[in-house]
């Protein structure tokens, strides 16, 4: 069980470093643009909580070496692996406007297609439903249960962030409508 895990984690790591590369692409095209970052002061917050829940959820498997029932990580992978489909629908719908840091480029209307159509911050969902299947995956309940709880705070601090740039943005003079 905590080879496979470590495995599955290790893959969830190296999707997390690809989206690294690809939000330092998008910064650099939004900043060109025009774009402002807000929100800097919860970034090294959030890095730490992302790094430490991959951490903590193998630290957990590794020390309590659980043995979750095939009733509740078979599920949890299934979710853990539609997170991630989530998450790059979002990022592909974005395109070049996705990043892991709040930058807003002036003149550009909020994006509505994708599963924009349906939520504002589709990617947060796939962030809440991870950071409770991924570790459930390999039993890891504890760093569930304290991931779910930081990243709630956490994301009260960045959705409430990125709406007021956002707003910000669109009343700007000659922003699309």
């Amino acid at each position: 069980m905590e080879v496979w895990f470590t495995v599955l984690v290790l893959a969830f790591g190296v999707e997390r470093l690809v989206e690294l590369v690809v939000s330092k692409r998008n910064a650099a095209w939004s900043f060109a643009r025009g774009g402002t970052e807000h929100g800097q002061g919860h970034f090294p917050f959030m890095v730490v909580l992302h790094t430490g829940f991959l951490l903590g959820a193998l630290v957990e498997v590794w020390v309590r070496r659980p043995d979750p029932p095939a009733a509740l990580w078979v599920p949890m992978l299934a979710l853990a692996v539609a997170t991630q489909v989530l998450r790059w629908w979002c990022i592909t719908t974005l395109g070049p406007r996705w990043n892991t840091r709040v930058i807003v480029v002036p003149g550009l209307a909020p994006v509505t297609a994708g599963p924009y159509r349906f939520l504002s911050h589709p990617n947060y969902v796939a962030v809440v439903v991870e950071g409770i299947a991924l570790p459930l995956v390999g039993g890891a309940w504890i760093t569930a249960l304290v991931f779910t709880v930081l990243n709630a705070g956490l994301l009260t601090v960045r959705i409430r962030c990125e709406e007021a740039a956002l707003t910000r943005a669109a009343a700007a003079p000659g922003a699309a409508p």
